[in-house]
C-alpha cells in the first residue's frame, strides 16, 4: 500500500500551480483557468468511466489517477481545501445516504 495521499498531491499542485514553469503542466493547467481544468477533469471523468465499463482494470486505475489530479486543480482554483470535502464526507457519514439526499431537497 502507498503512503502517498491525496493530501500530498494537493501540495505538489499547489507548488507547481504558480511556479510559471513553462515545463509544468499544473502551471499551465493554472494559467488557463477554471474552464480548461474543469474541462479537463470532465475528460478524465467520461474516460474513467468508459474504461469501467469495458472493464479494463489498468486503465480504471490510470483514468482515475489522472480525474484526481485534475479534480484537485479544480479545488485549488476555486481556492476550496481537501479538507474541506473531507470534513463533508465525514459529516455525512453520520446518516443513511437516503436520508442525506433527502435533507438536500
Amino acid at each position: 500500500m502507498s503512503t502517498f495521499s491525496l493530501n500530498d498531491l494537493e501540495k505538489i499542485i499547489a507548488e507547481r500551480a504558480r511556479s510559471g514553469d513553462p515545463q509544468s503542466w499544473t502551471a499551465k493547467l493554472f494559467a488557463k483557468g477554471m474552464d480548461k481544468a474543469s474541462q479537463k477533469l470532465g475528460e478524465e471523468a467520461v474516460e474513467t468511466v468508459i474504461a469501467a465499463v469495458k472493464g479494463d482494470r489498468s486503465a480504471v486505475v490510470s483514468e482515475s489517477a489522472d480525474m484526481l489530479y485534475h479534480w484537485l486543480v479544480v479545488l485549488a482554483l476555486a481556492d476550496v481545501p481537501l479538507s474541506e470535502v473531507l470534513g463533508e464526507l465525514e459529516r455525512r457519514t453520520g446518516q443513511s445516504g437516503i436520508a442525506e439526499k433527502a435533507a438536500r431537497s
